[in-house]
């Protein structure tokens, strides 16, 4: 039978909430995996270090906006 943990896991606050994380099996929901990404993204940066890559080729003066 699988063990449940019950430690929290804290992440960074935003603003005056602040956001933990409890694995005890009560009310789950799967848009927390939103959480975890959105931390990995602003500690590791990966979608902006991609974004550097690639360059735009486009001339600037026949741009319409």
């Amino acid at each position: 039978m699988t063990e449940c943990n019950t430690t929290a896991l804290p992440f960074q606050p935003r603003g005056w909430r602040e956001i933990v994380a409890e694995f005890n099996g009560e009310m789950i929901t799967s848009d927390a995996g939103v959480l975890l990404l959105r931390d990995a993204n602003e500690r590791l940066r990966p979608i902006s270090r991609f974004a550097e890559c690639f360059g735009a080729f486009r001339n600037p003066d026949q741009i319409d906006l």
